[in-house]
């Protein structure tokens, strides 16, 4: 008859061996980085000692449950609920401690660099505009230097029409100004009072100028000084100190640009390489991660959530050994029922196995105690052990595992079973 093996009929003893010791050591060096993990996470968002008790409560929740789970067979499910909702907790602040550690020495560098090229492209649009309002406004000192000139040698010249707004804006206030003045001023070649004033705004075009390429000399050096690794805070100073020295009033009269749209000015906030607090670290750690993930979110996060698996998978397996296989506790059990010790009972039953069919183990129902028989019924029921009828007598038939985990469970010898040997032994 073939025998059907329990689910926890691994061999208890093989946790003495050192692979599966060091394994042991391992889970319990896990739960500790899981811990302070956690730790450091709550410590962004609750007091020093909250987030102590609520660490190590979750935690310690973690290990246990897990062992539950792998220990006992019934309410599995509200222990995976719990486990589950746990591990999201613990996973979620280990996720932000882990990416506020990896930001603090990355995140820094790579907003700086971001910036840097934010900047460039700011640069570079303000150089393109101030140099078209440059040439532009030479092209009205030009022409507003021959029509001071055509004023004194010929006159009328505010009197004419210009397809420039710029120019045509100034003949109009020429003529404006002139018709204020007493009729006395006589329009008419000469140095008058329209010569003066097409002479005064050419000079005051002039001055335009000189201030925007001003503006152009400042904006150029700033490119020359700025470094990709310089603070955010200092490189938008130094950009705003060049930027707000542009004369956007001369710039937008000089293209005479109704609606005049100036280069984007970079939002501090967007750029802020350093957090001011932990609840801020925790803000922006969650954020990121909804809204534009990169690779450390990723590698955070995973790395999180593997540190809470392998403790949870080992503590899985380690459980029955602490709490000890079903096997194992039906013979204390049957052991109880005998009021003797578990490896007492053991040894006492191993004495009573022979050799059956094929060299399985086997043993004499009649030779059974009670005790002993509880046990053998049981392993029955659970398919680690068969009856057989042979002449007249009836026999138990052990599966090789559950011999297995007798012999070992004697392999470390017990202060009473050493004491029960001398006596066994005269008797």
């Amino acid at each position: 008859m073939g025998f059907v093996l329990s689910e926890a009929s691994s061999p208890a003893a093989s946790v003495t061996r050192p692979m599966v010791k060091a394994l042991f050591f391992a889970s319990c060096l896990l739960s500790v980085v899981s811990w302070y993990t956690t730790w450091q996470g709550m410590a962004l968002y609750l007091s020093a000692w909250f987030s102590l008790l609520a660490s190590l409560g979750v935690q310690c929740a973690l290990v246990f449950v897990a062992w539950l789970i792998g220990f006992t067979k019934t309410r599995r499910a509200l222990l995976v609920a719990v486990y589950v909702i746990t591990a999201v907790v613990s996973i979620a602040f280990s996720y932000v401690s882990l990416y506020t550690w990896f930001s603090a020495r990355e995140r820094p560098m790579q907003v700086e660099r971001k910036l840097y090229d934010t900047l460039n492209t700011a640069v570079d649009q303000t150089e393109q505009v101030v140099a078209a309002a440059i040439n532009e406004g030479q092209k009205h000192v030009l022409a507003l230097d021959e029509m001071t000139e055509a004023e004194k040698t010929h006159g009328y010249i505010s009197r004419a029409q210009d397809a420039d707004p710029y120019l045509a804006k100034i003949r109009g206030a020429v003529a404006q100004e002139a018709r204020t003045y007493s009729a006395t001023y006589q329009e008419g070649a000469g140095g008058g009072l329209r010569y003066t004033a097409f002479d005064r705004y050419a000079k005051l075009t002039r001055q335009s100028v000189e201030r925007m390429q001003e503006a152009q000399k400042n904006l150029t050096n700033f490119r020359a000084q700025l470094k990709p690794l310089e603070p955010t805070d200092k490189q938008l100073r130094d950009f705003r100190q060049a930027y707000d020295a542009v004369p956007w009033n001369d710039v937008e009269q000089s293209l005479h640009a109704a609606r005049f749209e100036r280069p984007a000015v970079p939002n501090y906030a967007d750029y802020v390489d350093r957090s001011a607090s932990g609840q801020e670290d925790l803000l922006i750690a969650f954020q990121e991660l909804l809204t534009a993930p990169t690779n450390r979110h990723v590698f955070s996060l995973a790395l999180a959530a593997f540190i809470d698996i392998i403790v949870f998978l080992l503590a899985y397996a380690s459980g029955p050994y602490f709490f000890g296989s079903a096997e194992q506790r039906w013979f204390s059990a049957g052991a109880a029922l005998e009021a003797l010790d578990h490896q007492v009972f053991v040894r006492d039953f191993l004495r009573k196995l022979t050799a059956g069919p094929r060299g399985v183990a086997r043993v004499e129902a009649a030779a059974l105690t009670p005790g002993e028989q509880q046990v053998c019924l049981l392993l029955v029921g659970k398919g680690s052990a068969a009856i057989q009828e042979e002449e007249g007598k009836t026999w138990y038939l052990l599966s090789p595992e559950v011999h297995e985990q007798l012999l070992e469970a004697l392999a470390s010898q017990g202060f009473r079973l050493r004491a029960a040997t001398p006596r066994a032994a005269m008797s």
